[in-house]
């Protein structure tokens, strides 16, 4: 084996120039897909990581009461059985028993905190200027377990909130709009009431949809203001593991008779965004990596045409056609082994240099820097591209060699 990988090597060194493209391919190819995994699966992660810190990962919401039919098989009504209709629930909207609810849902051992939530339609105004908002009133100790609100604030301090019944806390993007900052008052309309609020807060939670919309005010106070005393909108519930929440908002579901929303199916249309995107990149980056090894394949036929009377040498020696299969492959592994360490060192360096880019985001998202996830199986799945495309590209010339007949090509020589 070290003699066939001497030989490749001999060859390989007759197309230094052809091979070295190759190689560039393969490097800038495997580095770029590496990168733009990474910043897609970031912002992602990051999307993700502001869903959980603002909704949590289950929302526990309207009553539901299934309608059921019953069929017979007889005249008298014996043998007769219940069709449960899916289509036919009945929804109650709303959390009419919040406390009673809330016990149940803490008796999931998947689940870390439930908090109590009212929400509503508002009309915020400030001096001359109006916005239309979204008020959720919480009880501060059970929204923190459940949220990152805590680390969302920029501005105040969310001590005042608890403290200050009439206090409340607005999104970075609302606040701008109104032209207030902390220490401002506005007024919260909603169809009954028409009352005044303190800011002592203002929190960004990094997707603009909420910080343009949301004010947190205190239950009893929303209850009021919205006009639906001892009532709730729904419960927000996090768990151990956010990612399993599919699987317990079915079996809590079940238990509880009430609509359990898991995060996943709540943001599906983004999640679906964003995988849309990773596969998109993915494919324009391993095209890269298709166009070096088309060059490669072309450089190894070339290489077997030129080097027809070796390859009978060598087959007249006694090399068999695995031999000289190898040896066109060997050639092709040497390349794609280099390139793969060349490759991943260079995202590496890349990945960090864009990590530390500072550049100011504010669209969906809000950020000042670029958002990347480290994770190895981008360096895999990029290796695994690389390979199954060079490894091809390197096999085709490789097995025409294998074809060639010494006799025929002495013959023709002599």
């Amino acid at each position: 084996m070290d003699l066939l990988l001497q030989i490749a090597w001999r060859f390989l060194l007759a197309k230094k120039r052809a091979m070295l493209m190759s190689l560039a391919g393969i490097v800038f190819g495997v580095a770029f897909f590496i990168v733009s995994q990474a910043q897609t699966s970031g912002f992602e992660s990051f999307f993700i990581s502001a869903v959980w810190g603002s909704n949590g990962a289950l929302r526990v919401q309207d009553r539901f009461q299934s309608n059921v039919t019953s069929m017979g098989t007889d005249e008298n009504g014996d043998d007769a059985f219940n069709v449960q209709l899916k289509q036919g629930r009945t929804y109650v909207e709303g959390i009419e028993h919040p406390r009673q609810l809330m016990d149940a849902v803490r008796s999931f051992s998947e689940v870390s905190g439930v908090s109590e939530v009212l929400r509503g339609k508002v009309s915020a105004k400030s001096g001359f200027r109006q916005e239309e908002g979204e008020v959720l009133g919480i009880r501060l100790s059970d929204h923190l377990a459940v949220s990152n609100l805590g680390k969302q604030i920029r501005y105040g301090d969310i001590n005042d909130f608890d403290r200050d019944p009439r206090a409340i806390l607005i999104g970075t993007k609302l606040a701008e709009r109104l032209n207030v900052d902390v220490g401002n008052s506005i007024r919260l309309r909603s169809v009954d009431e028409n009352r005044r609020y303190r800011i002592v807060g203002i929190f960004e939670t990094g997707v603009q949809d909420y910080d343009r919309r949301r004010v947190f005010i205190h239950l009893r106070e929303a209850q009021e203001l919205l006009g639906q005393p001892d009532k709730s909108s729904f419960l927000q519930v996090s768990l151990y593991d956010n990612n399993h929440a599919e699987a317990v908002a079915t079996h809590m579901q079940d238990a509880l008779m009430h609509d359990v929303l898991p995060w996943q199916k709540s943001e599906k249309t983004w999640l679906e965004v964003f995988r849309a995107l990773r596969v998109s990149s993915g494919i324009t980056m391993s095209v890269i990596i298709l166009v070096a090894a088309l060059g490669m394949f072309n450089t190894l036929a070339i290489i077997v045409m030129e080097r027809r009377r070796e390859i009978a040498i060598l087959r007249s020696m006694g090399y068999t056609r695995r031999d000289i299969v190898y040896i066109f492959v060997g050639q092709g592994m040497i390349v794609l082994a280099v390139g793969l360490v060349l490759g991943c060192a260079l995202a590496f360096l890349l990945t960090l240099g864009i990590e530390n880019l500072p550049i100011r985001i504010r669209g969906i998202f809000s950020t000042d820097h670029f958002v990347v996830l480290w994770s190895p199986w981008h360096y895999v799945w990029a290796c695994v591209v690389a390979s199954a495309v060079v490894t091809i590209a390197s096999y085709l010339p490789a097995r025409r060699a294998a074809k060639i007949e010494p006799g025929e090509i002495i013959r023709g020589a002599s």
